[in-house]
């Protein structure tokens, strides 16, 4: 018999509420990925370097160039330039970068702090490597507790994960949430993983507040990004992360052996794509203009929007309508009313009671959100 590393474990509430959509014909506002195109000319730059013969593989920390386009764009955004020979390594997707940092410096009962509601992936990688997930929760307003966090502080603490723009949140961290950690973190050897793979998608004239920006961050963080967040390609799985060169060459010592390199002809067309820096600053007002028209027609239902700083989910409360539990209303939603959308307890270890909260994923066709509207308006 095999003994389960994740014997509490399932299949994804992504995997499930994106087959539920398809059995039902359901519109799919749960799983987050876009159901636009997305630019010719990245499309055309890929196909080129297939072309070209750009078909094996890369080196393993990626393509020189590609590396070198994003210390470029980094500096540019942030001031600060990261060594692309030591400092960027090329990932397979944000979560393969996320797996790979963790599994680089946690050790066995290391405990790593992972604020709730989290992405998924976080929790099950600290627990394959052996580490001890501490969960704390955002406060009820979905913003960052910073004493809560600091309390579930101690000597065995390796790694704090925090990640903003939030998945499922919405939210943001700012320069005041930026200093308290590195107030809570001064004195010790705790990591940061700063999980950014929304960057650019950050609203209302805010910036990014990026662990880049504060040095005594910088220095003990992997930061970790995703082009396919940021030009609608999530299904190429292409991320990068960003670390100082010791625990960068920790980083590479598990990449190289988890999956080597990444897509070389995507790594090509990305190199020259990046070029042009208006090919992700336009990202946050197209997606504020979605947010904003999600929004707008959602007011006419009966659902609550919390507020959305950021990324492309919008979380609302549905308790003026039901006092289900978010699983069934979402099973229900998606059955009954024709839209399928994420319930928000599987991303917690101890979900709050009698929260009522569903995430919707605003970053399709307008056409796509204004018949999930109407769908959503007649509940």
């Amino acid at each position: 018999m095999i003994q389960s590393k994740l014997p509490h474990v399932g299949t994804t509430i992504f995997t499930v509420m994106s087959k539920l959509a398809a059995e039902c014909g359901a519109i799919n506002l749960s799983q987050g990925f876009p159901d636009f195109p997305i630019d010719d000319k990245l499309s055309e730059l890929v196909n080129a370097a297939m072309r070209a013969g750009h078909n094996q593989y890369a080196p393993m920390p990626g393509l020189p160039g590609l590396r070198e386009a994003i210390a470029a764009k980094v500096e540019r955004l942030y001031g600060f330039r990261y060594d692309p020979d030591t400092e960027v390594t090329v990932a397979s997707g944000g979560t393969q970068a996320i797996f790979t940092a963790i599994g680089a410096v946690v050790h066995p009962g290391d405990e790593v702090i992972i604020v709730d509601p989290a992405y998924d992936c976080y929790s099950p990688t600290v627990e394959l490597f052996g580490g001890k997930p501490v969960h704390v929760r955002l406060g009820t307003d979905m913003k960052f507790d910073a004493d809560a966090v600091a309390q579930a502080i101690t000597p065995k603490t390796r790694m704090l994960m925090i990640n903003t723009p939030h998945n499922p949140a919405g939210t943001i961290l700012r320069d005041a949430d930026m200093r308290r950690i590195i107030e809570m973190l001064r004195g010790t050897d705790i990591i940061l993983l700063s999980d950014e793979v929304y960057e650019h998608l950050v609203f209302d004239g805010e910036p990014h507040a990026s662990a880049i920006n504060y040095p005594e961050l910088r220095e003990r963080a992997f930061v970790i990004f995703s082009f396919g967040k940021v030009f609608h390609t999530t299904g190429w799985k292409m991320g990068y992360a960003l670390a100082p060169k010791e625990m960068m060459t920790e980083f590479r010592k598990v990449h190289q052996f988890n999956v080597f390199s990444a897509n070389t002809p995507i790594q090509h067309a990305l190199a020259a794509y990046m070029k042009e820096p208006a090919n992700y600053e336009a990202v946050p007002s197209f997606y504020q203009a979605k947010r904003d028209r999600f929004a707008n027609g959602m007011s006419k239902s009966r659902f609550k929007l919390l507020p959305c700083e950021g990324s492309y989910f919008q979380v609302a409360d549905y308790s003026a309508i039901s006092t289900e539990d978010d699983m069934t209303f979402a099973q229900r939603v998606a059955r009954g009313f024709g839209v399928a959308t994420i319930p928000l307890s599987p991303f917690y270890k101890e979900p709050p009671m009698n929260q009522r909260l569903l995430r919707f994923c605003f970053a399709k066709q307008d056409a796509t959100l204004d018949a999930a509207i109407e769908k959503l308006c007649r509940i």
